[in-house]
């Protein structure tokens, strides 16, 4: 009996690739578009994005379904993610957006569409280990979206399909070009999860207000007012209009810290001991499949404390109070707290956790 797949079909490249791979494979395939942000502010990309997925589909002869999720999304994401930044933190908004609308809302939409299985154009692998779905970086090391994907879990991964897993980024265009894809030379989507590319500040200003104040040293010097703590990240150089300050060297300043309490920023010049950390404390553990049983005496493994970062070796053991104590070999730059630090056995992914403090 041919499986139905329901494609999450966003009117890229990636995803049309994925629709053509599966085509090829003999799928009955079926794509799904998101409708996930509705604000018509001349920077979200939404209305051009559903016409080049009619294309692909026009194309390709495959049926088009298309969804609206832009509650769901403003609820179990959007809301969170301005609440770290309330905090003073930086949250990664992508890890949420695919476990809760991505492989949370779309998957059971998917089955009421009779899909037997889920599709996206993530490039990660994925395969049944021990019974469990099991997550697996891609083959393409600089496109690799596993670190994005440590929070789904193991029920959905066993019912995903990744048909870009095994493949680089310059195959699939050239994928694209040779069966003559409409959207064979689109660029790439980057920014905010299905909000797109827009002047960040500006945007981030229109939900938050924003509350500007002193740029301090960790001596206590004031060199500069930021804007608000809420667009500064740690280790972030560009931006900070810090001019030439007498009696001191002509280096870089750097954020290192921000002491939300008195709503200052801390900054330092070159590579300070505060940019960098050798330990972390991460909460909300999330493990594909089981939890690992070394935990209590330590987990030796590697992680990643964001997208693209080398795999760096590591011990990871559980707290008195449920959270991971995160302990690396070589020390760690500008590790930022509402980041996300994945845990990795090689290629395969473990599972990850919100970054708490920083050791």
């Amino acid at each position: 009996m041919t499986k139905r797949v329901i494609l999450g079909l966003s009117g890229g490249v990636d995803s049309a690739v994925a629709a053509i791979l599966l085509k090829d494979k003999g799928y009955d395939v079926h794509a799904l578009h998101m409708t996930n942000w509705e604000d018509d502010d001349g920077y979200c990309t939404a209305a051009a994005d559903l016409q080049d997925a009619r294309r692909v589909c026009e194309q390709l002869g495959i049926p088009l379904h298309h969804a609206n999720f832009a509650t769901q999304y403003r609820d179990q994401v959007f809301d969170y993610f301005l609440d770290e930044y309330r905090k003073g933190r930086t949250p990664n908004p992508d890890v949420l957006c695919n476990r809760e609308i991505k492989f949370g809302v779309f998957r059971e939409y998917a089955k009421r569409l009779g899909g037997d299985l889920l599709a996206t154009g993530h490039y990660a692998r994925n395969r049944i280990v021990n019974g469990h779905g099991a997550l697996f970086k891609g083959r393409d090391p600089d496109k690799d979206q596993s670190y994005f994907l440590h929070a789904v879990s193991a029920a959905a991964l066993a019912e995903t399909v990744f048909p870009l897993g095994d493949y680089y980024k310059k195959d699939v265009r050239r994928i694209a070009r040779e069966r003559g894809l409409v959207v064979h030379a689109k660029k790439d989507s980057t920014g905010i999860c299905f909000i797109g590319e827009r002047p960040f500040r500006e945007f981030l200003a229109t939900y938050l207000p924003a509350n500007p104040g002193p740029m301090r040293t960790p001596g206590g010097d004031v060199v500069g007012e930021h804007e608000g703590l809420m667009y500064y990240t740690l280790g972030q150089r560009q931006g900070l209009h810090i001019g030439g300050i007498h009696g001191r060297p002509e280096l870089p300043w750097y954020v290192v810290g921000k002491d939300v309490p008195t709503n200052a920023l801390i900054v330092a010049q070159g590579e300070h001991e505060l940019l960098f950390s050798d330990a972390l404390v991460a909460s909300d553990a999330h493990w594909i499949g089981e939890v690992p049983a070394e935990l209590r005496e330590g987990l030796r493994c590697a992680a990643k404390v964001r997208y693209r970062q080398p795999d760096q070796p590591c011990t990871v053991r559980t707290l008195a109070d449920g959270r991971l104590d995160v302990r690396f070999d070589a020390r760690q730059r500008a590790v930022a707290p509402g980041q996300f630090v994945v845990f990795y056995d090689d290629d395969l992914c473990l599972g990850g956790a919100v970054i708490d403090e920083i050791g």
